[in-house]
């Protein structure tokens, strides 16, 4: 049953809407467990004491659920076909942010996925994992074959690029295993690491402090007066990946309808932006990842962006 069972699961998932899919076993990841306190000890995560404060759990999978035996990793392409420049306002958002929010998306998916396992087997017992758990997504996605961590330390895909989302269904049983994905294809390019205007990324590590999207989104405090702190970003930042060849070369448009932007997001102008209160974002956000930045924090960003133009200008 639990060979026969593993090639029905990647089927299904794929008729759930992922487009990659691999199986893991549940095992300890000591040199993964390593590099996340290395990373940590830097202070490479700055102020998201969330992180650190479940690195246990990160490090060792059995820590999180004890009673592991896989890791079903899945991916799935958020690409929206649309750039900057179809924006009509000045302000930039990240791709992944101008539909709804992924997290209800991936983890409902995972849901059904669990619920068709137990379908044929009851006791069957698995956790439905997105980035908001304490899961290393990035290492099991990796060590389920479905692509490797790039230099901007995004997971990339031979047939995908890095717009994709992940997910983990970590259950009870022995599965068949996929071979990781040993490969680094990024070789010698550091075009993410020149492009990064804050100097966020090392070759595969990101400094969080400098990072705008974690500026933008995670930080909680105020900007210095006129300072290039958001490069023109109010949610997020694209511009790792969209500097990536793999992306370029082989980005696909998503086939899930609700990634693509919301009208409204597209057709806003500066000054919609910057007149916007709290009523009408919570309008316009309702079900979006847009909503973890929160009303204080969108407003501090358009404001820091306006003030660094108006300085450009004198």
């Amino acid at each position: 049953m639990e060979i026969s069972i593993s090639n029905s699961i990647k089927s299904k998932a794929i008729e759930l809407g992922f487009q990659k899919v691999g199986i893991a076993k549940a095992e300890v990841t000591p040199e993964a467990k390593n590099n996340l306190n290395q990373w940590l000890n830097a202070g490479g995560h700055s102020t998201m004491e969330w992180v650190e404060k479940r690195k246990e759990e990160r490090g060792d999978i059995h820590t999180y659920f004890s009673e592991a035996k896989s890791v079903i990793s899945v991916a799935m392409n958020y690409y929206s076909g649309h750039n900057q420049s179809d924006l009509k306002a000045n302000h930039k958002i990240s791709n992944y942010a101008w539909g709804d929010d992924y997290h209800d998306i991936l983890k409902k998916r995972l849901f059904q996925l669990l619920g068709w396992i137990k379908e044929a087997s009851p006791d069957i017992k698995g956790v439905a994992c997105v980035d908001t758990s304490p899961v290393m997504e990035k290492v099991w996605a990796q060590k389920a074959g479905i692509g490797w961590q790039g230099k901007h330390t995004n997971l990339i895909t031979r047939d995908f690029g890095s717009w994709l989302f992940l997910g983990e269904l970590i259950v009870d049983i022995k599965l068949d295993y996929d071979p990781p994905f040993d490969e680094d294809l990024c070789g010698t390019c550091t075009a993410c690491i020149d492009a990064c205007p804050t100097d966020a990324l090392e070759s595969y590590q990101i400094d969080s402090g400098k990072c705008i999207s974690y500026r933008s989104i995670e930080y909680r405090g105020e900007f210095a007066e006129g300072a290039d702190d958001l490069d023109g970003w109010i949610y997020g930042c694209d511009i790792c990946q969209d500097v990536c060849p793999w992306n370029q070369k082989f980005g696909q448009m998503t086939s899930e309808p609700a990634f693509q932007p919301r009208p409204k997001i597209l057709s806003l102008t500066d000054k919609d932006w910057f007149t916007m209160d709290e009523d009408g974002f919570r309008k316009l956000f309702k079900g979006s990842a847009v909503k973890r930045t929160k009303y204080s924090g969108l407003s501090r960003n358009i404001k820091q962006n306006l003030m660094k133009r108006l300085k450009d200008k004198l």
